[in-house]
């Protein structure tokens, strides 16, 4: 390839993450006003707890401001940084799109700095993820061990290939870092591509344990014929997560690579559909839940059960809430036919 060649292929390659970080800051910042009002209700405000009048328990009718705990915490920093780090990346491909922006040291600091605040969020989310695969295994202390422990391998990884790309760049990007590109020269090359394939290992293994769940699962609801749970849209949200961004790991993989003519979008686009598919996730769990606990009946037989539970002691009434809602509901899975239940279940 000549060199007049060489430099239109660059410029057409630096132009095209001008057009798609925007695109996926704007992305994000439509699923989050579209989610504002269910992050509302079921992240910052309690469920409704009982209260006892004229020994008699009932529901609560106004709303209470929800603790701070480590679900919310992981799910607002999963949200929050998200959408930081798409107004980071727009701001630093803009800035540097600049002449005279740019230089050796500007650039070759840049590159692991921009991959290494996008794998902080991966793998926040992949924190996110093991915990669901314990809840998953019913708090399995192996499998927790296990999947913690290629954790650890696939952060070790990510570093390495890292490190060891650093040292080859500056060699790379030597003849290309002083032409008038708009941003710094998109140069992949060595075991750049290798980069992800760490993480996107670590996330087939979760995906092979939430698929032989959901396998598990079938089979016995097969025989049962027992009715859409919480635990089963846990387990179908799980199986879609991982096989999404399975998907979209091997996508950023194939665009390294350079084999398959994809040109490089950057990692905006990557950033958005995380943050997205995992709010999404946390959101469908809590409005499943909230809806459980909402719907529970409070009768004689029950009051008993709650006598214990004090005005303020809002953790003990959660999770007597909680098994009251999962006996309400075995109780009425002899009363309503499987597809009835179904239905009514997906029409909430």
């Amino acid at each position: 390839m000549s060199d007049i060649n060489r430099f239109i292929a660059l410029y057409k390659g630096n132009l095209i993450p001008l057009t798609t970080v925007p695109s996926a800051l704007t992305w994000i910042l439509h699923d989050y006003f579209v989610t504002l009002e269910d992050e509302v209700r079921f992240i910052w405000v309690c469920f409704n707890l009982p209260r006892l009048e004229s020994n008699h328990w009932i529901l609560n009718t106004y709303s209470q401001t929800q603790k701070w705990c480590t679900s919310k915490a992981m799910f607002l920093w999963i949200r929050y940084y998200s959408i930081v780090l798409l107004i980071f990346d727009v701001t630093q491909i803009h800035l540097f799109a600049r002449p005279g922006i740019t230089s050796d040291k500007v650039c070759l600091g840049m590159d692991p700095t921009i991959r290494v605040i996008g794998a902080v969020s991966l793998w926040s989310i992949e924190i996110i993820m093991q915990l669901r695969i314990y809840a998953l295994y019913e708090g399995s202390k192996k499998v927790a061990l296990f999947n913690f422990t290629l954790f650890l391998g696939s952060i070790a990884g990510f570093l390495w290939v890292l490190i060891y790309n650093a040292k080859l760049r500056p060699a790379l990007i030597a003849d290309a870092v002083h032409l008038p590109l708009p941003g710094c020269p998109s140069i992949h090359a060595g075991i750049e591509w290798a980069q992800w394939i760490p993480a996107t290992a670590f996330e087939g293994v979760l995906f092979c344990f939430a698929l032989y769940k959901g396998l598990q699962k079938s089979y016995w609801e097969a025989r049962t014929q027992k009715r859409f749970s919480l635990y089963a849209l846990l387990l179908r949200d799980n199986l879609l997560y991982f096989f999404a961004i399975t998907c979209i790991l091997i996508f950023n993989n194939l665009m390294v690579v350079g084999v398959t003519h994809i040109p490089w979008f950057s990692y905006g686009p990557f950033h958005a559909a995380l943050e997205i598919l995992t709010v999404r996730m946390l959101l469908n769990l809590r409005k499943a839940t909230a809806h459980d606990l909402s719907s529970v009946h409070l009768t004689e037989v029950h009051v008993d059960q709650l006598k214990n539970v004090r005005r303020k002691d809002t953790a003990v009434a959660k999770r007597n809430l909680s098994a009251l809602a999962f006996q309400r509901s075995e109780e009425s899975e002899t009363l309503n036919s499987p597809m009835s239940s179904v239905n009514t279940t997906m029409g909430r």
